[in-house]
Order: C-alpha cells, then structure tokens, then sequence
C-alpha cells in the first residue's frame, strides 16, 4: 500500500478552501481587465539559462533539472523573466504599449514557513513598450483598486525608486532589503560581510534614512491622486529596496495592517531585462501579487464567503420512478444559471439524499414525487431552517434564485 502524503512545501485544498481561492482569483482578474490587461500563459518548465543571472541571489532556490533530452530547464521561478522572454520572442506581433497578466503557478525550494511554500500561484500584471512614470502609476493603480474591490480597509502601498540608490552595489541593496527582518545592526553586520567597513556600512544606511521622493514618486503620486485614490493608500518608503537584480526604476510593495506574515505584492519597473532575451531594449513595469498571502489575509479579515460548496440546489430522487422527471427538472434549472447537484442514486432513502445536502453545505433542496408531478409543482425544501414550500414548477428556478438571494 502506499502512504498517502504530500511533499513538505506543497499543499492540497479542499472544496471550501478552492472556492475561496477562486473567489479571489475572479476578483483579481476582473480588476485586472477594468483595466484593459489581457491574459497570456507560459509554459511551466523553461530552460535553465532564461532564469540564470535574471534573479539574483535566490538562484540557489531554482527547481531545475536535466530532462530527458539532457537539456538543463527550470521549473518556473516567477513570471517576469519567462514574459520578458515571451516579449522578446514575439515583439515583431505584439501592440505596444503591450498590457497583460497572468495568473500561474511557480516553484520556489524555500524553507516552507506561513504565508511561504514551494509551490505557490503567482499573479502578475505588466506593461511593456512605455518609460513613463505614468506607467508605473497605472500599474499602481491597479493594485489599489483590487484591496480595495476585496474589502480591506487598511492597506497600503510603499513607493521608492531604484534610481535613489544609484551608486549602491546591488548586494549592498539585497542587504537593504532585509531591513524590515533583521534590524539595522543585522543590515550592518551583512553589508560588513559583503567586505565593507564598517562605518561605509552606517554611512550608506545613514544615507537611506534620509532619502526623500524624487520626481518620478511625485509624478506617480499626481497620477494615482486625480484617479481618486486616498492619500493614505500610498507612501514614501525609503527604506525599502526590492532584492530582484533586474529593478531599475520605481519599486513598490503592498502591506496589509495587522496581516504579519510580511508583504502582499511586490513590483518594480525593469527596463533592460527584455534586452537581455533580444538585440532590442524594451521597457517594463509590473508586479508580482502573493495570492497565497492575499488570500490567508482575506480570510483572517472575514473577506471571502464562508461556503463549502459550489452547489446551490441538490435534486433529490423520490424512487427509481421518478428519475428521469428529476434528471430533466434539474437540466432546466441548470440553464437557468443555477448549479444544481443531483443525487445519482435512485434507490437511496429520502432522508440519506437530504443529510447528503446538508452534510455538503448545500442550501436547498427539490423534491419531485409522483403527487407533485400529477398537480404541477415542485417542493423547495430549505436544509438550513428545515422549511419547505411547494410552487408551480413553472416557478421553481425564480423562487430559488429569491431564496438563494436572502
């Protein structure tokens, strides 16, 4: 016999715990297609050499491996690097400015800790082919308009920009980054490791603390202030550094108050990272959105619906007679728009059916005997108070929806 078990870092979901992922998933794309982003997808294993020197110090995290073929590929690390192959690949047919997202999974071989797994979904969203700030404004945008459309009341997104470090080795930025785990001592201490003195080391920190927002900042913050956003929403964070090697300009990160596991999304504009898959330099802004993460604090803050199933009426069986007049009644109700569970076994008692429903987390439930068909109507029976109704079958469809409504 084999052990049923998983992999440390991976996860299976139960039907509560999909739906509620799926609920998220459908608010971060319709917020993503507001805007006008269209989707793309790529492929899950790439060759090793796309991601390689693309990363930057978590290259030690890859999942890569010889294929049969001896090709040394990849498992997807994120997926900025592999769109900025896509864009290269195929700029001569895409409409620049060029808007998409994606929503995919990645693998990570992290230290599996909450809100932090090896096999994770990522959603991210782009625009190629514009320098602008207001580019990176518009991508801002976005991420507001999705905590909000999510129902969080206190979020807010930190702003900084690559081009206040300029100067600054990028393994002294990896440092910085880290500012928020390990303290100021801990930062100083690694820049020391890295082969600074130590007082070059307090003198760039120094520096950082007392960095003020550019023009590019205040142009990003006029752009999200005419789309109405709340002041409150966006910040200078001067601290904040971004570790991916590839940022070259403005840099962002979304915090959720009282949600601890750490930040929410993180973006960055890129603008040489296409150049390194082509002869032509393409620029780029976008963001990487921790869905997992997202999702755990949507959850804590009572944000998703509390269901345990998709199904919103169980079609009973009567008796073995009266199959194929419940089959039919439960079509019809389908098309109506209604998800309709039937329970495809004729010989099981009335009683076994409902507690089926119940048990599931069905609301409602139909019953069709031969005395409901003769004078033509249906019983609705409600599992959740235990009343029940009967009405025109002509109606049922109608009265469910009220009833499913509240």
């Amino acid at each position: 016999m084999i052990e049923p078990r998983i992999l440390k870092g991976f996860r299976d979901f139960h039907p509560e715990q999909a739906i509620a992922r799926q609920y998220v998933i459908s608010k971060i794309r319709n917020t993503f297609e507001s805007f006008g982003f269209d989707p793309i997808e790529t492929p899950a294993i790439e060759y090793l050499e796309t991601f390689q020197g693309n990363i930057g110090e978590d290259e030690k995290l890859f999942y890569k491996f010889e294929d049969y073929g001896g090709r040394e590929v990849a498992l997807r690390y994120d997926q900025t690097v592999p769109t900025c192959r896509f864009v290269a690949q195929y700029q001569g047919t895409l409409t620049m400015p060029w808007k998409r997202y994606q929503i995919q999974n990645v693998w990570r071989a992290d230290k599996p800790q909450k809100g932090r797994y090896r096999e994770f979904t990522q959603c991210d969203l782009d625009i190629f082919g514009l320098e602008t700030a207001a580019a990176d404004a518009e991508a801002i945008a976005t991420c507001l308009a999705f905590y909000d459309s999510m129902g969080f009341k206190d979020y807010t997104v930190k702003i900084s920009d690559r081009a206040l470090y300029a100067g600054i080795d990028y393994p002294v930025i990896a440092a910085i980054d880290k500012l928020d785990k390990i303290g100021v001592q801990g930062v100083v201490e690694e820049i020391v490791s890295k082969g600074y003195a130590k007082k070059e080391a307090e003198r760039i920190i120094n520096k950082i603390f007392n960095l003020k927002p550019n023009d590019t900042i205040k142009q990003i913050f006029s752009y999200l202030h005419a789309m109405g956003f709340p002041k409150e929403t966006y910040v200078f964070d001067n601290t904040m550094a971004r570790s991916f090697s590839y940022s070259t300009g403005p840099i962002w990160e979304v915090n959720i108050a009282k949600y601890t596991v750490g930040s929410v999304l993180g973006g960055e504009r890129y603008d040489k990272l296409v150049g390194r898959f082509s002869k032509k330099d393409i620029p780029g802004t976008g963001y990487g959105l921790g869905f997992d993460r997202t999702v755990e604090a949507a959850v804590q803050f009572g944000l998703v619906p509390a269901v345990k199933t998709v199904a919103q009426v169980l079609m009973t069986i009567f008796e073995p007679s009266m199959l194929a007049d419940s089959l039919a009644l439960a079509q019809e109700l389908r098309k109506t728009g209604l998800n309709v569970d039937t329970y495809t076994d004729p010989e099981a008692k009335l009683k076994k059916q409902l507690g089926y429903g119940d048990k599931k987390g069905i609301p409602l439930a139909i019953i069709l005997g031969p005395e409901e068909k003769k004078a033509g109507i249906t019983v609705i029976k409600n599992l959740r108070t235990g009343t029940q109704e009967s009405i025109p079958a002509t109606k049922a469809a109608e009265r469910l929806k009220q009833l499913l409504a509240g």
